[in-house]
């Protein structure tokens, strides 16, 4: 059901009581809606604890699943291990397959499939596209990223397919259940657009979704794990606000100092000069001028 933009904004301005009760119609409505068949996306993340807490207090039985890409934090693996009924799925391939193979998660997602098309396609109407754009001036490398085309390594959007998605869709055949996810509006313009065309419960879409906590806030997450006492992983005590996976370096260049590496560095010594120095990421910074020391 589509959203209007003052709607989503009444509804993130919201109290947090308000919130709980239309997450958990939500979830009872997709519950219902596949006749139980139904699963929570378990990253280890704040989000996505705070969701299962909720999708649970309703329905203890809903499984969860993690895609284990490899690329977690250690804090957030052993923070799995210690929830119940969680299932693993693995990918084929790991980070430096797909990084050897397609390229490096550089800028954005939309950014970086924008340099893989224009560097690998043999359509040149395609290619004309991502230099200049369709005919609504879309779908072109920002001008800002243009250099990156004689970058001495490859850029791709790959990795996520590979490491993140090929599991879960792994998993949904061979359980044939449809997925809560803890995604929000704020985490990204492609969200917000999905959110305002479908609404929380994304029934038609493609590949059928369920996004219950789309209008919350971040300061909603922490207070419901406040309230409710819900554990979560230390690694947000360490100074981190995000986790993900560690070697993606999508939006680092927009980060505040000290960013995500830059912690890294601190918190995780051995990791960072895995990442830094034999993965190559680090070349990869240098070229985009991001401080990772």
């Amino acid at each position: 059901m589509k959203v209007t933009s003052d709607e989503l904004k009444r509804r993130q301005s919201l109290p947090l009581s308000e919130k709980i009760e239309m997450s958990q119609c939500v979830i009872e409505t997709w519950w219902k809606h596949w006749d139980e068949q139904v699963y929570v996306s378990f990253s280890g993340g704040k989000d996505s604890t705070v969701l299962l807490h909720l999708v649970r207090s309703l329905f203890p039985n809903v499984p969860a699943l993690f895609a284990d890409t490899g690329l977690e934090y250690p804090e957030i693996k052993d923070f799995i291990k210690t929830v119940d009924n969680v299932f693993t799925e693995r990918p084929k391939l790991s980070f430096r397959q797909v990084i050897d193979q397609y390229g490096y998660p550089v800028i954005s997602k939309e950014q970086s499939r924008y340099l893989f098309e224009y560097r690998t396609s043999r359509s040149e109407k395609l290619k004309k596209i991502r230099l200049y754009g369709n005919e609504w001036n879309r779908g072109k490398i920002s001008k800002k990223w243009l250099f990156l085309l004689d970058a001495p390594f490859k850029i791709s959007n790959k990795c996520c397919d590979k490491l993140k998605k090929f599991p879960v869709h792994k998993y949904e055949k061979k359980t044939g259940r449809k997925p809560f996810l803890g995604t929000t509006v704020d985490e990204s313009s492609m969200r917000r657009n999905t959110y305002l065309r479908y609404g929380c419960n994304a029934f038609d879409n493609n590949r059928p979704t369920s996004s219950p906590l789309s209008f919350w806030k971040e300061q909603d997450i922490w207070d419901y794990i406040r309230q409710h006492s819900v554990p979560y992983s230390k690694i947000y005590d360490m100074g981190y606000d995000r986790t993900g996976c560690m070697f993606c370096m999508y939006g680092v260049q927009a980060q505040k100092e000290p960013n995500r590496f830059q912690m890294m560095k601190k918190t995780h010594p051995k990791i960072y000069e895995y990442c830094i120095n034999d993965l190559g990421c680090g070349e990869v910074m240098d070229y985009i001028g991001v401080n990772y020391q």
